[in-house]
């Protein structure tokens, strides 16, 4: 639907001033042309703009109107838009002037005129005043909630004292929407885009995946965010936020089930999601089931996916248990440095001295794997400036000892060695553009392999613990994800396919159950020769009739049919066996830019594959995980109260994933509105 060039503003129940429409009508000027405006709409667009209107003479014929200042003409049909950017330019401080305007005034004129009265004592001649640019407050205003969005700040900060300070420090009279109108139009803008979603997602033609991602406010209360994944048809992923629900205390798994099988009724996805992945919480993994056993009962399948990243981040937590201690005294270490510039200097110093490094300043100190790991990196590469460092500012930090004992230093060469391979790992997958099924499961199944082989070769009692409880973590994770569903997504990755999954998962059966579902799935459509009841194609409808009924015919035709029917089925099979039977790609292969070149080659197995590689191996994005992403995503969720939790992150989602910010019927395009108050300001 293309946006029309005015907002009808009953949508918002009259919640918005006439002052704040003219701001978004400008914003739709450049659509002025294309797009037809209902009549209501015109009156609503003049009564709007009358400020620039009164300063305009209309020609007799009706055609034209002319500027009270210079007399340039412009066509009736001139958008307001510009006649208030040729007063802004060509006239700056029209507006103090007044409506009474006559054929002969100036601007520099009547502001001369207005100077010289209050400035008899002075008897040098004055230049001419222009008025000071004004502040187009409606504008300030978009751009304000826009703000509060971006931010992912509460509606509240709209009534801070300092806040409305700032703006009336700017202009006087400056006056910020109330808090109640702005959340009025941000529930507007949330219900406008959400239904646009909703549209968009009618003409997916593909499988769509879910995933679903819990978190506690300031207010403890729990969230669950529902994301959509699918695969277009010319093999490009896309990601949208479908919408976020509280659930109420004490989370449940049918009460995880009913918020999400509201958002799945709302935008019609009972018959096309094949797929949810959840964090792998008991209660989640519990709403899943109960939803799986729901699809099975109408005959549509759904699988469970627990997420591949949370598996890992568990995985790790147990490998860092006996470093705690030793992390919390390089971070305290770090903090001070980072803060200190003295500090700073005197590592830097030391570590020219000792010629040690190379390191990246500022230090990652966040608690997050990442930090971690680089607390671990900073001793391991400048054992030396860190120890001489510490010792000469120990004391910065009262009735705190910062220095190392050997066996710290030990136990952290021991683990950076061993959690390295992690480190790669995680960076790989944070780095990786499509996370598909396969290749999580190769990098799960290269980290069991790791701590199995580094237990066995180590011979400190406190690693084999440290080891055994890794395993026991992952075997966890293994034996949930392992089964039939994850093996067919695993073997689309061309760069796994059977020759790189886990020899667990890699069994005859598994294979035997993804032919079943391939044909069963993607064969039952094809487009085979029919058979009228009649006879043979196309003596019915061609208007031939030979007279003749002959039984012998009919079952000669039908005989071919069913021959065409079994070669379609062998071909289809084949398709399956032929793309297993080429070696791998390269491990740098994008999976979506190999099935995009070789979809013709296997014109059937492709469409399984563009459905399965859109299941989601992790439920958020792994950078969220062992980053300070997400340190930064859990404080923007964190402070928003109950009422702005949905309306704001749904929208601040969408605007980054580049959805239109709109609200009814028309487009809010932020550029155009910096151009307008630009010209505005002259």
């Amino acid at each position: 639907m293309e946006p029309r060039s005015l907002i009808d503003m009953t949508l918002v129940s009259g919640a918005i001033e006439p002052s704040v429409n003219a701001a978004i009508a400008a914003s739709s000027d450049n659509n002025a042309n294309n797009n037809a405006v209902p009549a209501q709409a015109v009156k609503r667009k003049k009564a709007m703009t009358s400020l620039y209107l009164k300063y305009f003479q209309t020609a007799s014929d009706g055609k034209t109107r002319s500027c009270k200042f210079c007399k340039q003409s412009y066509s009736i049909a001139t958008a307001t838009g510009n006649l208030g950017r040729h007063l802004n330019n060509r006239h700056p401080g029209y507006d103090q002037i007044g409506a009474e305007v006559g054929p002969n005034t100036t601007i520099a004129n009547a502001a001369s005129g207005r100077s010289q009265s209050h400035t008899h004592s002075i008897s040098k001649p004055q230049s001419p005043i222009q008025a000071k640019p004004q502040i187009d407050l409606d504008l300030v205003n978009w751009f304000l909630l826009k703000f509060l969005i971006n931010a992912c700040l509460p509606f509240s900060t709209l009534e801070d004292e300092c806040f409305i300070n700032s703006y009336k420090f700017l202009d006087p009279t400056a006056k910020i929407w109330p808090r109640k109108q702005a959340e009025t139009v941000m529930l507007q803008v949330f219900q406008t885009m959400q239904e646009d979603i909703r549209a968009l997602l009618q003409n997916v033609s593909s499988k769509i995946s879910l995933t679903l991602d819990f978190w506690t406010s300031c207010e403890e209360l729990l969230y669950m965010s529902v994301t959509s994944h699918w695969i277009d048809d010319t093999w490009h992923m896309h990601k949208v936020l479908l919408d976020i629900c509280h659930i109420a205390y004490p989370c449940s798994g049918p009460k995880i089930l009913y918020a999400l099988t509201q958002v799945i009724s709302s935008f019609d996805l009972d018959a096309r999601i094949v797929s949810c992945t959840t964090n792998n919480s008991q209660q989640a993994g519990h709403a899943c089931q109960l939803l799986m056993e729901q699809m099975d009962s109408q005959k549509r399948p759904l699988f469970y996916i627990p997420c591949g990243a949370h598996a890992l981040k568990m995985i790790l937590e147990g490998g860092l248990v006996h470093l705690k201690p030793i992390l919390s005294k390089i971070r305290e270490f770090v903090i001070e440095m980072n803060s200190n510039c003295d500090v700073l200097e005197d590592f830097k110093q030391m570590v020219a001295l000792y010629q040690e490094g190379p390191l990246k300043f500022p230090i990652d100190t966040s608690a997050t794997w990442n930090g971690d790991f680089t607390m671990l990196n900073l001793v391991r590469k400048a054992p030396n400036a860190v120890d001489n460092t510490m010792k000469k500012h120990e004391e910065t930090i009262p009735g705190c000892s910062l220095t190392l004992s050997p066996s710290e230093y030990s136990a952290i060469n021991i683990l950076h060695q061993f959690l390295d391979q992690f480190y790669k790992t995680t960076t790989n997958l944070c780095t990786t553009k499509v996370r598909t099924v396969g290749l999580v499961l190769f990098f799960i199944d290269h980290i069991v392999e790791l701590i199995t082989s580094c237990r066995d070769e180590c011979c400190q009692d406190w690693f084999k613990t440290l080891a055994d409880d890794m395993c026991d973590r992952a075997r966890g994770f293994t034996g949930q994800v392992y089964n039939g569903f994850t093996f067919m997504c695993a073997i689309l990755d061309p760069m796994i396919k059977r020759e790189l999954v886990p020899d667990v998962l890699n069994s005859d059966k598994n294979l035997e159950e993804a032919r079943g579902y391939y044909v069963r799935e993607y064969t039952k459509n094809n487009h085979f020769m029919v058979i009228p009841s009649n006879g043979f194609v196309g003596a019915h409808e061609s208007g031939c009739s030979s007279g003749i009924e002959n039984t012998d015919a009919v079952s000669f035709a039908e005989e071919i049919a069913r021959k065409r029917r079994r070669s379609s089925i062998s071909l289809t099979k084949d398709e399956l066996s032929q793309y297993l039977a080429e070696p791998p790609a390269p491990m740098t292969t994008d999976a979506l830019d190999w099935w995009r070149a070789n979809s013709a080659r296997f014109p059937r197995l492709s469409i399984m594959a563009r459905d399965l590689l859109a299941v989601q191996s992790t439920s958020v994005e792994p950078d969220e995980l062992f980053t300070s992403r997400g340190e930064d995503l859990l404080k923007r969720r964190y402070c928003l109260p109950f009422a702005d939790v949905r309306p704001i992150l749904c929208v601040n989602s969408w605007m980054q994933s580049g959805y239109r910010f709109r609200l009814g019927s028309a487009e809010i395009d932020f550029d155009r509105l910096v151009e307008v108050g630009v010209g505005r300001r002259g």
